[in-house]
């Protein structure tokens, strides 16, 4: 990324996280706060941090450097944002806060500068009204904590051009993230599919199925577990969608609205695609890469549990709770 001249606008945690990210990406980033006071702290906090990141081993051993020589604070938002070819806007989310930001930054950007918003609830739609020229405007969604997450959602408004997605997919992917395009709706998809967790994990909480911390190890422990490598439909095409046809039957005479067979199930049903043991499901998975995919997949289940034997339990609850202890790994050395 040298030669990039990037901004971020509110260098807190996510605003911050997001600029090292860059600047260890080797791009030249500047950020800009309130107070050009607050930018320096900021700037102060993170150089701090990355050195602890590298002592800790979580950041290579040049980051500190790499920090140092690419960041800098600014005294204002439009000398942050003068020279930059991409511009991060990551201030507080209020649509008033962000609106006045994303005023700023585009009255002081470069015509040709494109900016994206941080925002991981606003629709981008309403965040373009703010901004000059908005078809180069669009959601640019770190996740929280932004240096070690991986995903950055990018979501694009009506009006948005077309040829900048690529552009700035480049650009993410050359600090190390991973995109996925997302259209403009309440939620996205990363909150969309998080809160819906969090909302039957409640409901079973509030029916005393389970408690909060059995609920927390179930899903850690079962299809949580998967999801580092395979997504939802990916999952259920291993499982098999006839599978997934009859549980929803079952499910619906307890609750027949609320777990409704989704009509793209029923559909796939109907013509015989069954997920892998039938060549395709909602993914085209082709029969001769069944065996691979089956073996990748107990390949990584297994290193994933010895690194959790190795990390040890999150320092949630009682170290002596034995509620909240890893299973040792039932193969030593497997998948190697």
């Amino acid at each position: 990324m040298s030669g990039q001249q990037i901004a971020v606008v509110g260098s807190g945690y996510m605003g911050g996280g997001i600029a090292q990210v860059f600047a260890m990406a080797n791009a030249s980033v500047t950020i800009a706060d309130v107070s050009p006071e607050v930018a320096r702290a900021n700037y102060d906090r993170l150089v701090a941090e990355t050195r602890e990141f590298v002592d800790a081993g979580l950041f290579p051993a040049d980051a500190v450097e790499l920090v140092r020589a690419n960041l800098r604070a600014a005294e204002s938002i439009e000398q942050a944002v003068a020279d930059a070819q991409f511009i991060e806007e990551a201030v507080p989310e209020r649509l008033d806060i962000k609106h006045a930001a994303l005023a700023r930054i585009s009255a002081a950007a470069a015509p040709d500068a494109i900016i994206g918003s941080n925002t991981s609830t606003i629709l981008i739609g309403s965040l373009a009204e703010a901004v000059e020229r908005p078809e180069r405007f669009l959601g640019v969604h770190f996740s929280n904590p932004a240096p070690f997450i991986p995903g950055v959602e990018l979501i694009p408004h009506s009006g948005t051009d077309p040829a900048i997605l690529p552009v700035v997919e480049d650009l993410v992917a050359a600090a190390g993230k991973e995109t996925a395009r997302v259209k403009d709706a309440t939620g996205f998809v990363l909150n969309r599919l998080q809160y819906a967790l969090f909302h039957e994990a409640t409901q079973l909480v509030e029916e005393g199925v389970a408690s909060a911390d059995d609920i927390d190890t179930i899903v850690r422990t079962t299809f949580g577990f998967r999801l580092p490598f395979f997504g939802p439909f990916a999952i259920a095409d291993m499982a098999g969608l006839d599978v997934y046809s009859f549980c929803y039957t079952s499910l619906q005479t307890k609750w027949p609205e609320r777990f409704a067979t989704p009509a793209s199930l029923s559909a796939l049903v109907e013509a015989g695609r069954f997920g892998t043991k039938t060549g395709a499901g909602y993914l085209e998975i082709g029969a001769e890469r069944t065996a691979d995919l089956i073996a990748y997949r107990n390949r990584a289940y297994a290193q994933m549990q010895r690194l959790l034997y190795e990390l040890g339990p999150a320092p949630i609850a009682d170290p002596g709770d034995e509620q909240q202890r890893f299973a040792t790994p039932a193969t030593e050395g497997a998948g190697q």
